[in-house]
């Protein structure tokens, strides 16, 4: 398996943006095309962690784009419904979209898609990523990740993982995990991220990968333990907590991401315009304190950068999916 690529930039893109990111904050008038306000769709639920991205990225955006940023939350069909409006949205930068990793990993999971995920968008930018920890119920006798591996191949199939539903990142985070490690667990699906919690904190399945965010106190409590990152990179919100890929796994790398994006045709002027909006609102000072406190990072791409990602991505986990047998009808 490979890793997931990297949201790099030169220092010239960099500087770039970092140019148009500041001439848009300084002029918010540049960002006007309109008095109407600004729609921002969220095909998930109010209280996810997209949704607690948005609402704390909006003030920033307004100023940004000198226009109101109203939120609306459409989750459904695992983000179909919310993605669709999207895609149906008049080009004119009005209507807008942060979506995640399950916007280009539906196509491999559902049999019949009402749009093209890579074709009917218009890219923005991956504007940042979440962390994604693998953890432990702590009656669980391993550690680490050569614990758990050693302790997984004794015992093929004995051991349960949790995922907040059938082909979601959380549960592709840990059918990667188990194919890089050559073991076999149970996949048990629940619906949403706050059951399969309470059931990995009683015991009732012992390994997840779950939002880091999501779950720092109870690390720290001790109710569950980490046992690895699942990104590239050890996280500056738990720099105790080694990644999997130093613990004997190197080719192991996911997180979640979050992106915006807009309905296919919009203008090259309009995307431009959007997207220095939204690199001037993340980049602010007060939406980066939100991110940090969060434990999100902030590494926004361009629009040809995150339209080859997207589709990097999608080719990614349909191998996952492919080998995991994960279809919903």
């Amino acid at each position: 398996m490979t890793n997931t690529l990297p949201l790099k930039m030169n220092r010239r893109t960099l500087l770039g943006l970092g140019a148009s990111a500041a001439a848009v904050a300084a002029c918010p008038a540049l960002a006007q095309g309109s008095d109407k306000p600004i729609r921002l769709i969220l095909p998930i639920s109010a209280g996810s962690g997209v949704d607690t991205i948005a609402r704390a990225a909006a003030p920033a955006l307004g100023k940004a784009f000198g226009q109101p940023v109203v939120i609306e939350n459409m989750p459904g069909a695992g983000g179909i419904t919310g993605a669709a409006a999207i895609v149906k949205a008049a080009p004119d930068g009005l209507t807008l979209g942060m979506v995640s990793n399950n916007h280009v990993i539906n196509p491999a999971v559902f049999r019949k898609m009402p749009f093209d995920a890579i074709n009917d968008i218009t890219p923005i930018s991956v504007v940042g990523a979440t962390p994604l920890v693998l953890l432990a119920n702590p009656k669980l006798p391993a550690k680490n990740v050569p614990e758990l591996v050693a302790l997984l191949r004794a015992k093929p199939g004995a051991y349960n993982y949790a995922s907040s539903g059938n082909g979601t990142i959380l549960h592709l985070a840990g059918e990667m995990f188990m194919d890089e490690a050559g073991v076999k667990a149970r996949h048990i699906p629940y619906k949403g991220t706050g059951p399969m919690m309470t059931d990995m904190i009683g015991g009732q399945v012992e390994l997840g990968v779950v939002a880091l965010p999501a779950v720092q106190q109870h690390i720290r409590s001790g109710a569950l333990r980490a046992i690895g990152l699942c990104g590239a990179q050890r996280s500056p919100a738990a720099p105790d907590i080694p990644t999997i890929a130093e613990q004997g796994l190197p080719n192991y790398a996911v997180e979640g991401w979050f992106a915006v994006i807009g309905p296919a045709k919009m203008q090259p002027a309009d995307v431009l315009r959007v997207h220095d909006a939204v690199v001037a609102a993340f980049n602010s000072a007060e939406v980066r304190e939100a991110m940090d406190r969060q434990g999100n990072v902030v590494r926004p791409t361009t629009s040809e950068q995150a339209a080859s990602y997207f589709r990097s991505e999608a080719a990614r986990y349909a191998v996952l999916v492919k080998k995991a047998n994960v279809v919903v009808e």
